[in-house]
């Protein structure tokens, strides 16, 4: 093999000619280094995907449904209590009932302890079933009072998930929280906050949702 600029004589596989120093075509060409990443660039993978956030079933249901549906059932509930009142005097007896109040308009009227009793266990039976009718309708599967249910509201918790009976009675206990903000601003906050709810549901953390 012979140099291609001086023409020497070139020992097979040299790479070089000994003579002018010319590179010999035995020179394999450098080839091209792999890419190498470039620092400070992470390389690429898949972007996990967020948790899924809980999809509520229906929208909120808004101020003036949820006072209609609380209407009808304070009626429903009046009818049990009045149905309470006459079961009371069919213990005591209506002619019982005309002694004791004649004996109550004399010169020292007194209140006789059946009459005392009487107001006592209409009051407690009142309470009970106010709760029990409360929160064992909102705990079943109808999710709702007969009120709520006549208007197609449930009553969720913040997932929108049916809720238990325990939950279901502290949101009928806090009620009563709820009824001593003045002027009933309690129960108008499920007019104007986010997620319609009033004071009450906030402390028992649960929605009233339409029904869909």
């Amino acid at each position: 093999m012979f140099c291609s600029k001086c023409g020497s004589n070139v020992t097979d596989g040299a790479t070089f000619c000994s003579a002018c120093g010319q590179p010999t075509s035995a020179v394999t060409p450098v080839g091209t280094a792999p890419a190498r990443p470039t620092p400070g660039l992470a390389p690429a993978y898949a972007v996990p995907t967020p948790a899924f956030a809980p999809t509520l079933p229906s929208p909120y249901a808004g101020f003036w449904l949820r006072l209609v549906a609380h209407l009808i059932d304070d009626v429903l509930i009046g009818i049990g209590i009045g149905i309470l009142v006459l079961i009371g005097v069919g213990i005591i007896g209506i002619g019982s009932l005309r002694t004791m109040f004649e004996g109550m308009q004399g010169e020292n009227p007194e209140i006789p302890a059946a009459v005392i009793s009487a107001f006592v266990f209409v009051g407690i039976a009142s309470v009970l079933l106010a709760w029990i009718y409360n929160a064992g309708m909102e705990s079943s599967r109808h999710q709702g009072t007969l009120g709520k249910m006549a208007l197609g509201l449930i009553v969720t918790d913040l997932q929108g998930r049916p809720i238990g009976f325990a939950v279901a009675s502290g949101r009928y206990f806090a009620k009563i929280i709820t009824g001593l903000i003045p002027l009933g601003i309690g129960y108008a906050m499920a007019g104007f906050t986010e997620k319609k709810q009033a004071l009450h549901d906030m402390i028992a953390s649960c929605l009233v949702l339409r029904r869909t």
